[in-house]
């Protein structure tokens, strides 16, 4: 029953494995993985919406500056009028035309409105920056969210080649157990022991090639690409140099071109341009205006002739109850001022946070890469000597199987620990703003 179970798994095995050989694979780097992922995100294409609706609110605002023209036309019936001579008795009826006609032209424009169409334009401005820096924001967000799923076939590919080379030799270690066991030197235990090894370890292998499928998948949704694509990972990025900065410098950058940091910046702005709009409503507002009317009949007489008049003139308003009614609006307005400076403040401390994080980590694991290269030679030696002790009857299956499994594992932390030292770098460059 054991042999069949074990046969049943192998040929599952066997047909996943042909399965994903049949599978197109595609060789991806991480610039072309950035490029697409950018080109496919919904959430950039939101925000490249909420530019343009932005952008249009800025066009606006600077039309409210432009002069307005009104051209007027009216024309009608004319009721019988009736002119009372004394009080309202003795009445009567003039002659007056049917028909009336009124042709007008209104020009005008604003002159000075307390600096509240130049505060307008300057918000309209300001909320089109801010919106471009949103879409920073989250480039920045969805290049990091890309790396962390790309990081992730590293890993998966490279467990896969581990267990596959750890089967093909457990495989010929079974043949020699099962020889030994035929010339009485070992027990059958061993054998039992060895297949059970071998079973986990394809078992593993189909965990891990499922997890190579589910990756690819995840990221080709994200880039447009066929759901049955298999995505091959660049290993050459798991071996470049890089180069830290001291800590410092980073934070610097990081006050400086954080995208979110120079959003909140641009929300003071924001909050100090308010305190002007508010402020505006308490000055007087001037105008310039002209009009030309022509019209029949003549009002006063009603006589059946044209009349045309114009004028020329200067408009002046002071809003007297503005001084009372602004007032809390423009405390208001300092208030969030106030409140939008505090809130960068808070974010630098965040910030410095995030990338003395960031330095460290990265740290961290450039240091565990040095060390696990150590011990990947010491536990592939370990692993090699115990084979041979096994092979001479001087050491037992468990210590082999033990030295194993320690190799499969120090191999698998020391591919861990590259990605961490790629994915913890763009992480600090995130956090300063270069990414």
């Amino acid at each position: 029953m054991r042999y069949k179970i074990l046969l049943v798994t192998l040929l599952g095995l066997l047909f996943a494995s042909t399965s994903q050989a049949q599978s197109d694979t595609l060789f991806l780097t991480v610039d072309r993985l950035f490029e697409w992922g950018l080109q496919q995100s919904l959430q950039l294409q939101a925000d490249a919406l909420h530019e343009t609706v932005t952008q249009e609110r800025a066009k606006d605002a600077r039309a409210q500056q432009w002069p307005d023209l009104d051209v007027g036309l009216r024309g009608g019936f004319v009721g019988q009028p009736v002119v009372f001579r004394r009080g309202l008795s003795d009445a009567y009826r003039p002659d007056a035309p049917d028909w009336s006609q009124n042709y007008a032209l209104d020009f005008s424009q604003p002159i000075y409105q307390g600096g509240k169409l130049r505060y307008v334009v300057r918000k309209a401005d300001l909320e089109h920056t801010l919106s471009t820096m949103q879409t920073a924001t989250d480039k920045a967000d969805l290049k990091l969210t890309l790396l962390d799923e790309y990081m992730q076939l590293f890993s998966l590919y490279r467990q896969q080649q581990v267990l596959t080379r750890n089967i093909e030799e457990s495989q010929r270690r079974l043949q020699d157990i099962r020889r030994m066991k035929e010339e009485g030197l070992i027990t059958t235990n061993d054998v039992l022991r060895s297949e059970m090894q071998l079973t986990d370890d394809e078992l593993s292998l189909q965990e891990a090639e499922n997890g190579i499928v589910l990756a690819s998948q995840r990221l080709d949704i994200r880039l447009g690409l066929n759901e049955t694509l298999l995505i091959r990972p660049d290993t050459t990025l798991l071996y470049l140099p890089v180069t830290l900065a001291p800590y410092e410098q980073y934070v610097e950058e990081a006050y400086r071109d954080d995208p979110f940091m120079r959003q909140l910046r641009m929300q003071t702005d924001l909050a100090i341009n308010d305190v002007s709009l508010a402020r505006s409503t308490m000055r007087p507002n001037i105008s310039l205006y002209a009009s030309n009317t022509l019209a029949r009949p003549i009002s006063r007489t009603l006589e059946d002739m044209y009349n045309n008049n114009w004028n020329v003139g200067v408009s002046l308003s002071m809003p007297l109850f503005s001084f009372y009614k602004s007032h809390h609006k423009v405390k208001t307005s300092q208030l969030a001022v106030t409140l939008s400076q505090n809130t960068e403040e808070q974010e630098k401390q965040r910030i410095r946070l995030r990338v003395r994080t960031a330095y460290l980590r990265h740290q961290e694991a450039r240091h565990q890469v040095e060390a696990l290269q150590l011990s990947a030679q010491q536990a592939q030696e370990n692993y090699r000597i115990m084979q041979n002790r096994y092979m001479n009857q001087v050491a037992i299956l468990t210590d082999l199987l033990d030295a194993n499994a320690v190799r499969l594992e120090v191999e698998l932390q020391l591919t861990a620990a590259r990605t961490r030292v790629i994915y913890t770098y763009y992480e600090l460059l995130r956090a300063c703003g270069r990414l």
